[in-house]
């Protein structure tokens, strides 16, 4: 399970260093891809296969542009002896990645945001939305 949030920043190069407790769980190599709202998504090898399957499963109808979104741009890392993953120019621009950023665990998931973009989504979570999902749930 992944888990945290993790304050870092991407150098000049792209290269992003990955915080060791996540690598740990995504493994020797993962897959970063684009993700919703503006960020990365990085599942590790069982988890990205699970996805490929899971959208092969749908018709192509209902697939084709998620294939694209998740597939066409995605790359596969492997950090080097300081941790750190290139994150390539296309997948930066997508999510607005240019210097400090945070990477947080979400369960099966890493998920790389811009800084400013993350306080922003958890500013906007307020304590009626967490009370409605926890009366939903029934914990």
């Amino acid at each position: 399970m992944l888990i945290g949030e993790y304050e870092h920043n991407i150098d000049q190069k792209g290269r992003l260093n990955f915080p060791a407790k996540l690598r740990d769980s995504l493994g020797e190599r993962f897959f970063i891809t684009k993700g919703q709202d503006k960020c990365l998504f990085a599942y590790s090898a069982k988890e990205w296969e699970a996805l490929e399957l899971k959208l092969r499963a749908l018709p192509m109808s209902k697939s084709r542009e998620l294939l694209w979104h998740f597939f066409a741009g995605a790359t596969e890392v492997e950090p080097d002896k300081q941790g750190r993953v290139v994150i390539p120019s296309n997948l930066r621009d997508h999510a607005g990645l240019s210097k400090d950023v945070m990477i947080v665990g979400v369960s099966l998931r890493a998920e790389i945001w811009d800084k400013h973009r993350w306080i922003e989504k958890c500013s906007a979570i307020t304590s009626e939305t967490i009370t409605a999902a926890i009366d939903e749930l029934g914990i």
